[in-house]
């Protein structure tokens, strides 16, 4: 009989980080927002670090919706599968395994990849990158700083609170290390009253890394309002090999 393999929810893990809240600081911030939707709910420091660890991979809808309140992410989007209804005979996700679902969440499956000398790329990084706006005639750059936590090859990076150049526009990326060579996707959610009018953007993007394993370089590839594919250069530039919360609070400002 095969054992099944945990993958750790990296996803969730660096958006918890990025809102500079402790395991237990999210359980009592997840136990808040079931008082005020009207559904309690007895969210522990323990049921946290099973979401982390990949044990516990589809929240049930009172979680879920307390996932989405406290982050302001769907419940998908933070790497889980979609939440189980409430069955009977079902094991409270604060005892047992849950059900699995086969879905392996944003995380993915474990990717069999060699990894380069350095040791890690976990900190917090300056993202910035340059597209054209048709509707302006003319190009813009954005920045985030974002922490970028890594589990093996890979690197799942969440944009700080208040870290960017253009307010309330959270970045996530999911990438994949194989050596010198960064692949995978990105999510920019653009602020309801901003330009885009809270528009939703994705697309892939590759970068290399250089010897130093301090910055990453490469495109992005996406599609623009009118349908069309944009592509333009992005950058990953370290700033601080810490995640610590003092690290995190320093870096929570818009990147000069």
């Amino acid at each position: 009989m095969t054992k099944t393999v945990d993958v750790p929810n990296d996803v969730f893990r660096a958006v918890r980080i990025g809102l500079r809240m402790s395991q237990d600081d999210f359980a009592k911030a997840i136990r808040r927002a079931g008082i005020e939707l009207g559904e309690p709910n007895d969210a522990s420091k323990r049921l946290v670090q099973r979401w982390e660890a990949g044990v516990s991979r589809s929240p049930r809808r009172v979680y879920a919706r307390a996932l989405e309140r406290v982050t302001g992410r769907p419940v998908e989007a933070l790497g889980f599968a979609l939440p189980l209804p409430v069955m009977r005979g079902h094991v409270d996700e604060t005892g047992g395994r849950a059900p699995d679902t086969g879905v392996a969440g944003a995380s993915g499956a474990v990717a069999q990849g060699t990894q380069p000398d350095y040791a890690t790329f976990s900190g917090v990084w300056l993202s910035r990158y340059e597209f054209f706006s048709s509707s302006r005639d003319d190009s813009y750059e954005g920045r985030h700083y974002v922490v970028i936590v890594q589990h093996g090859n890979r690197l799942t990076a969440q944009s700080l609170p208040g870290a960017s150049t253009n307010p309330d526009s959270p970045l996530t990326l999911d990438l994949t290390l194989d050596r010198n060579i960064v692949t995978g996707s990105w999510v920019e959610q653009t602020a309801t009253d901003g330009y885009y009018n809270g528009a939703r953007y994705h697309g892939a993007m590759q970068l290399l890394v250089e010897p130093t394993g301090r910055r990453m370089a490469g495109k992005w590839v996406g599609f623009g309002k009118d349908f069309d594919v944009n592509t333009g250069p992005w950058e990953l530039r370290l700033v601080d090999r810490s995640v610590s919360k003092a690290t995190l609070e320093r870096y929570s400002r818009p990147p000069e």
